[in-house]
């Protein structure tokens, strides 16, 4: 018996099953675990067109760009001292 519907794309795990298939062959979902009729004609999620900024996120979640750091310079000077300090605390 040749069937003229196409192969469709499970929507649990994204494989394509064959037309006569009661489950699909990778992840084993079904119509009673989750395909429906109308998820064969979709494609997609349907999510909302709506833009995402990311930006717009980013500096709504986490504040103004990044923080600034001190300069390598700092460091060294405050090693530096903390070195002479040392030295100087185990030679008295």
């Amino acid at each position: 018996m040749n069937s003229t519907r196409k192969s469709f794309i499970c929507p649990v795990c994204g494989e394509e099953v064959s037309p006569n298939a009661k489950a699909c062959p990778e992840c084993g979902a079904c119509d009673k675990s989750g395909w429906r009729l109308a998820a064969r004609e979709e494609d997609g999620l349907s999510l909302p067109d709506d833009e995402f900024d990311y930006y717009r996120f980013v500096d709504s979640e986490f504040g103004r760009g990044p923080k600034r750091s001190l300069p390598q310079w700092f460091w060294s000077l405050i090693a530096l001292v903390l070195l002479l300090v040392f030295l100087v605390m185990t030679i008295r």
